[in-house]
C-alpha cells in the first residue's frame, strides 16, 4: 500500500465510523441496584464488519508486525530514555506474565485440571479461559461464528499464542471501558490502533502494517484491565451441578475502585506502566518523529518472580521468544515493586509484665488494590521471632518448612488473627476458596464462597462502597477493630495492627525481636491437588515446578534489638508492694523511688517503648532524672532482684 492510497484508507475509515450489534451490556448501575455483574452469555460484542477492501479476518496485528518499528533499535535513536538505556516496547512487554500468557504451564496445567475435574464443562470452561489468556485468537473465533475455543485450537493458532499481545490493550474501544468483567471485551474491529498521543503520524503504520493510528485517551484509564481483572464464576458442587452462586476469584481491578487511588486517579498504568517524564522517540523507523512525552514504560510488571523465573529457565521448552536479558530485567523490576511499592511495616514493643512480652506490628497497604491481588492462590504472610542474648529461639510464629510450607498451619484454612499467643497460629494474607461443604478448594469451579478475606486493603477502601460486594473482607478479619480502621472505628485506613503476647515462660534479660514478611505465588497446598491430576498439562508443571527455586520473596524485614525482660516477682511481695515511683507523671523530669531503706540499689536504666535503653546509673540512689519527654520503664536493680515500672514524663 502506497503513501496516496493510505491517505485514501484512512479518509474511508472515517467516513464508515463506527456501529454496534444489539448485545446486553453490564454496568456500574447493575451495582447501585445491589446486584454483582453477571457473565455475559457470549464473550465478544462486535463491531460491524470492515469496509469490504479490508480483509475481515485481520482484526489483530500480531507483535512480530510491531516489533519492526517499536523493538530495539540498533541506530539507539528511537525507544531510549535520556542516558540512552532501551525502553522499547516490545523487548519489555515480551518477558512479561501478559506477554507469556497463553504459553503459561501454570495456567495451561490449571486448566487440564478444571476440565479433568468437570469434563462435562470442558469446552465452556476452555472458551472462558482462553478469552483473556489468548484473547485475541479466541475473539476471532467468536467473531466467525465458533461457539467454543479450546486450548488445542489456541495452541494451533499463531495469533491466540501472542497472549495479551499488543493490539489487545490498543485495540480496545472506549465504549463503556471499565464495565465489564470475565474476558468480556469490545474491540474495534475497524483497521485502527489507539495510543494515549493526540495527532498521531498515520503514515509509516498504515504503509507498513496497513491500521491507522489513532488518538484514544482511554488508553490511559484504568478500565482497560477490568474485562480480565475481575474474574466472576458459576459455582458447581462436588457433582458438577450448578449450586446458583457465583464466586468472584479476583476483582483487582473493583479493589482499585473501591480505594482512594481511583478518586485521585491514579491508575493501574501509573504504576504497572511508570511514566518518563522526558521525550521518547516511540518509532524506530526512518522518517523524523519527535519524541513523545510521557512514555509508558510497557514493563507491565506485576508480583509473579517464580513463574517468571521458571519460564526464563524454561524458554526453549514453552517455546518463549523474550530474551535472557529481557527476563532479567522484568525479574528485578518485580523485585524492586514487591520490595518497594506494596508494603510499609513498623514493630514496636509495647512492655512486659506479668511473663508476657507486648509486640505490636502495623501493616500498611501501599498497593491501588488489596494486597495480595489477583489469582487467589497468592498469599503473604507473617514471621515473628523473638530470641535471647544468646541468641536461643524463645518464640517463632512463621516457620516454613523444607518445602516452604508455613508450619502450624490448620488443616483447612488458618483463620485472621488480631492477638496471637501462640507459635501455631500465624498472620496469612490471603483469599480462601471454599466449596459447598465449607472445605479449602482449588478447583474454580468448585468455589462456592470465600472463607477468608483478609488480604490487606488499599488505602481509603469501605464496605459501604458501590462494589463492595465483588470485594467483601471474609472470616474474623470483618471483627478485628484493628483491621482497615482507625482508633476511632472509621474505615479506610489500609492497614492491619496484629498484637503478639509472648510468652516468656521465666526468661528475664535481654531479647531480640524481629518480623519478617513474605510473599508467596503458589504456596505448597495449594499445588498438591493439582499434582494428583495426572495430564501431560499438568505432569509437565510438575516437574518443572520441583526443579525451581520455591523460595517465597522476603519483602520486607523489621528487628529491634536488645528489649529488656524484667524478672518476674524478683522482689519478694512486700517489698513489691513497697516500690513506687513517683510523681508519676513525673514533675520537670525527677523521679523518686520509695523503697526500704534495708534494699540496696546495684543499677538503674531507663528504657523507651521499643525496648531501647536511653539512660543508666550505677550506685545507690533514691532518685533519677529523666531529660526527655514520653513513656518509658524504669529498671531498678537491687540486691534482691530487678524490678520495673512505667513512668511518663
Amino acid at each position: 500500500m502506497n503513501l496516496k492510497s493510505s491517505l485514501k484508507y484512512g479518509i474511508a475509515m472515517a467516513v464508515f465510523g463506527l456501529a454496534f450489534l444489539s448485545i446486553k451490556n453490564y454496568t456500574k448501575a447493575d451495582y447501585v441496584m445491589g446486584k454483582k455483574l453477571k457473565i455475559p452469555a457470549g464473550h465478544a460484542q462486535f463491531f460491524s464488519p470492515p469496509p469490504p477492501n479490508v480483509d475481515s479476518t485481520k482484526i489483530f496485528p500480531t507483535s512480530s508486525e510491531c516489533v519492526a518499528c517499536h523493538g530495539f533499535d540498533p541506530n539507539g535513536n528511537a525507544l531510549v530514555d535520556f542516558f540512552g538505556n532501551d525502553v522499547n516496547m516490545h523487548d519489555d512487554w515480551s518477558t512479561s506474565m501478559m506477554g507469556m500468557s497463553a504459553k503459561d504451564p501454570f495456567w495451561l496445567a490449571k486448566v487440564s485440571h478444571e476440565i479433568t475435574v468437570n469434563p462435562g464443562h470442558s469446552n465452556e470452561l476452555q472458551t472462558l479461559c482462553t478469552s483473556c489468556h489468548a484473547p485475541m485468537g479466541h475473539y476471532n473465533a467468536m467473531y466467525a461464528g465458533a461457539e467454543h475455543y479450546t486450548i488445542e485450537e489456541m495452541q494451533s493458532d499463531t495469533i491466540a499464542l501472542d497472549g495479551v499481545s499488543c493490539a489487545v490493550c490498543h485495540k480496545m474501544s472506549s465504549t463503556d471501558i471499565g464495565d465489564h468483567n470475565t474476558g468480556f471485551m469490545i474491540f474495534d474491529t475497524t483497521r485502527v490502533i489507539y495510543g494515549p498521543y493526540p495527532g498521531p503520524f498515520e503514515a509509516p503504520m498504515e504503509l507498513y502494517v496497513g491500521f491507522t493510528p489513532a488518538y484514544g485517551p482511554h488508553m490511559t484509564d484504568a478500565g482497560v484491565c477490568a474485562s480480565c481483572h475481575t474474574l466472576i464464576t458459576h459455582s458447581v458442587d462436588l457433582e458438577g451441578q450448578p449450586t446458583g452462586n457465583e464466586f468472584v476469584e479476583q476483582a483487582t481491578y473493583h479493589e482499585w475502585l473501591n480505594s482512594t487511588y481511583n478518586d485521585e486517579n491514579i491508575t493501574c498504568q501509573a504504576c504497572h506502566m511508570p511514566r518518563l517524564e522526558e521525550p521518547v522517540v516511540i518509532s524506530s523507523d526512518n522518517m523524523k518523529i519527535e519524541g513523545r512525552v510521557p512514555y509508558g514504560l510497557h514493563d507491565l510488571t506485576g508480583a509473579n518472580t517464580f513463574m517468571l523465573n521458571l519460564m526464563k529457565n524454561n524458554r526453549d521448552t514453552l517455546g518463549l521468544d523474550g530474551k535472557v536479558t529481557a527476563f532479567n530485567e522484568t525479574i528485578a523490576k518485580t523485585l524492586t515493586m514487591l520490595k518497594t511499592q506494596t508494603l510499609n511495616l513498623s514493630l514496636s514493643f509495647e512492655g512486659a509484665e506479668n511473663d508476657t512480652a507486648f509486640f505490636d506490628l502495623e501493616l500498611v497497604n501501599r498497593a491501588g488494590h488489596k494486597f495480595p491481588s489477583g489469582y487467589n492462590s497468592r498469599r503473604a504472610f507473617v514471621e515473628f521471632l523473638v530470641t535471647s542474648e544468646a541468641g536461643d529461639t524463645l518464640f517463632h510464629s512463621g516457620k516454613m518448612d523444607e518445602d516452604f510450607e508455613v508450619l502450624g498451619h490448620d488443616a483447612n484454612y488458618e483463620p485472621h488473627y488480631n492477638v496471637i499467643t501462640q507459635e501455631d497460629q500465624v498472620q496469612i494474607y490471603q483469599l480462601v476458596p471454599i466449596d459447598v461443604n465449607g472445605d479449602f478448594t482449588t478447583v474454580l469451579e468448585r468455589a462456592d464462597a470465600p472463607g477468608k478475606d483478609n488480604r490487606l486493603p488499599p488505602l481509603g477502601f469501605t464496605t459501604d462502597d458501590v462494589v463492595y460486594d465483588t470485594t467483601v473482607i471474609a472470616g474474623t478479619a470483618l471483627v478485628d477493630p484493628d483491621f482497615n480502621k482507625n482508633e476511632n472505628g472509621e474505615e479506610g485506613t489500609g492497614a492491619d495492627i496484629v498484637h503478639f503476647h509472648i510468652p516468656m515462660n521465666g526468661y528475664d534479660g535481654y531479647v531480640n525481636a524481629s518480623v519478617k514478611v513474605h510473599y508467596q505465588t503458589l504456596p505448597p497446598r495449594w499445588v498438591s491437588e493439582l499434582f494428583t491430576i495426572n495430564t501431560p498439562a499438568v505432569e509437565l508443571f510438575e516437574e518443572m515446578f520441583y526443579n525451581a527455586d520455591r523460595a517465597p520473596v522476603l519483602i520486607k524485614q523489621q528487628l529491634l534489638a536488645n528489649l529488656f525482660i524484667p524478672e518476674v516477682n524478683s522482689i519478694n511481695e512486700p517489698q513489691t508492694d513497697g516500690f513506687v515511683l513517683y510523681p508519676n507523671p513525673a514533675v520537670e523530669g525527677k523521679v523518686l523511688f520509695d523503697i526500704p531503706e534495708e534494699v540496696s540499689v546495684i543499677r538503674v536504666e531507663v528504657f523507651n517503648l521499643n525496648g531501647q535503653m536511653i539512660k543508666s546509673w550505677e550506685g545507690d540512689r533514691r532518685e533519677i532524672q529523666l531529660t526527655q519527654k514520653g513513656v518509658f520503664v524504669v529498671k531498678v536493680e537491687t540486691e534482691r532482684g530487678v524490678i520495673s515500672r512505667k513512668i511518663v514524663f
